[in-house]
């Protein structure tokens, strides 16, 4: 038997990008960015503020983190909950003691179930992304369009009606997302997302009729990937990052300015034998001649007066 045509034509098979999202950008040869006051390398701090289920869904897909042995899984739960009662504190003192502000990636429920952390949050003077509903809110191209309209907007408008501010930024659970999300998260008033990790840059994404920025969230950077996932020390987290902005720092010197992301999760760098490491690093990076500690949205007005 063989197979019909159609199914080995693929429509964009051709020379470059399989998609029209974007054109092909080698980085070295764009103009070159500067960040305000001469700064070399953007320090993007990215905490993930996450709500777990009790139980989890498995369509379109089980978040990473969620809950893993049988019914009712209390061990992981409060493993997670940690993170809302402790570990994000935690991390938010680790940058007032350098007076830095930060982007949170928050699901709308923690703002329903805990209005008092998201005015600590605001209040200090950070920024709050849109991060789904709970994590049970996954997006892939298995859920039908109506439905995910209806998430992006569930989300963005439960955190516009408790802090009073529409959220510009968004960032999908384990980065997923549909052919739909880019245009429904611009169609819905989202400025940037942070779901594509191809980049140091913002760079400008159109989809349809739509266009949003994209600023690139490094996963192979993040507390999750190195401690979790690779088993490493927090030590080696630190020198991973300070090797990092080191060398995006020289780089800078001659191609322009960088963006160095910090993605966090407070139930892992938020406990009591790492936050000590992680404070110092913070420290460090406040103390480099050419950081500047920003939040997404910052990133993103200065780069859209230099594009």
């Amino acid at each position: 038997m063989t197979l019909a045509p159609e199914y080995i034509q693929y429509p964009k098979r051709r020379r470059g990008m399989d998609h029209d999202y974007y054109p092909y950008s080698n980085i070295f040869t764009r103009k070159p960015i500067a960040w305000p006051d001469g700064a070399q390398v953007a320090i993007w701090p990215v905490i993930s503020l996450e709500y777990f289920p009790m139980i989890p869904t498995d369509t379109p897909f089980r978040a990473l983190g969620h809950m893993q042995t049988p019914y009712p899984d209390y061990r992981h739960y409060t493993a997670r909950e940690y993170g809302t009662r402790i570990g994000i504190y935690r991390l938010i003192d680790a940058f007032a003691g350098v007076g830095a502000k930060i982007s949170v990636a928050t699901n709308s429920v923690i703002a329903e179930r805990y209005p008092e952390l998201i005015t600590d949050i605001l209040s200090a003077g950070h920024e709050i992304i849109a991060h789904t509903t709970d994590m049970n809110g996954t997006i892939s191209s298995d859920l039908a369009e109506n439905d995910e309209r209806a998430l992006i907007a569930n989300s963005l408008d439960t955190l516009e009606r408790i802090t009073g501010t529409r959220p510009r930024g968004w960032y999908s659970i384990a980065r997923s997302q549909s052919f739909h999300t880019p245009r429904l998260l611009a169609e819905a008033g989202a400025e940037y997302m942070c779901d594509w990790a191809n980049d140091e840059l913002p760079y400008r994404f159109r989809s349809g009729d739509q266009e949003i920025v994209n600023i690139p969230l490094n996963h192979e950077l993040s507390d999750r990937e190195i401690i979790n996932v690779q088993q490493q020390s927090v030590d080696s987290y630190a020198q991973q990052i300070r090797d990092a902005y080191q060398w995006l720092a020289t780089e800078a010197q001659s191609s322009g300015g960088r963006m160095l992301p910090l993605h966090l999760t407070p139930y892992i760098m938020g406990l009591p034998y790492r936050i000590d490491a992680f404070e110092e690093l913070v420290q460090w990076l406040a103390d480099q001649p050419g950081a500047w500690l920003a939040r997404g949205d910052q990133i993103l007005d200065s780069w859209k007066t230099q594009e």
